[in-house]
């Protein structure tokens, strides 16, 4: 039986595929902020009731806004270190693949992976990602942290979409065939 619930990797890379610099700083994405254009992020959001993010990318997050931007959805934070929850948000020690797996099995809307690399890679690994939103920004950082490292099967894509936009962001959405 099919599950009704799409596992989403939405993220935005540089055109060389670097999701942060060496440092995990993520400062180039600013560049192509425009007044009143969020690249579909809102719609996106409507779509999916969990998200699922490294703990290195929730860190990041948190140390530059005051309130978690998903603290309304269920929200499974990937660590190696157990923590309290935080009310929707919880420390997950556990094995992913198990965690996807449950949730993809339970009623719901679809999942959104926000990041980061070992997370991503990983559910590469297990081949449980659905759907892919990949916003590529126009720079080239030279170095940094791969949003696709090695060691995942080979993976067949059809390509559902491509935009651009005023600033150079391209946003290519790609499903795996016959899932979405």
């Amino acid at each position: 039986m099919k599950s009704s619930r799409n596992v989403i990797l939405y993220i935005a890379m540089s055109l060389d595929g670097y999701i942060a610099t060496p440092d995990e700083d993520l400062s180039f994405l600013s560049i192509v902020q425009q007044e009143g254009e969020d690249y579909g992020y809102s719609d996106f959001m409507e779509s999916i009731d969990t998200v699922i993010l490294g703990r290195k990318t929730y860190d990041w997050v948190m140390k530059h806004v005051d309130v978690f931007p998903h603290a309304g959805q269920e929200t499974y934070v990937i660590t190696r270190t157990p923590r309290a929850s935080i009310d929707k948000t919880c420390f997950y020690t556990g094995n992913l693949k198990a965690l996807v797996s449950r949730l993809k099995n339970v009623k719901g809307k679809n999942i959104f992976i926000d990041g980061g690399a070992q997370v991503v890679n990983a559910l590469l690994s297990y081949d449980l990602i659905d759907a892919f939103y990949i916003s590529v920004i126009p720079v080239l950082l030279g170095k940094g942290i791969k949003l696709f490292q090695t060691g995942y099967p080979e993976l067949r894509l059809k390509l559902m979409g491509a935009h651009s936009f005023e600033k150079g962001l391209v946003q290519l959405h790609y499903v795996r065939d016959g899932r979405v």
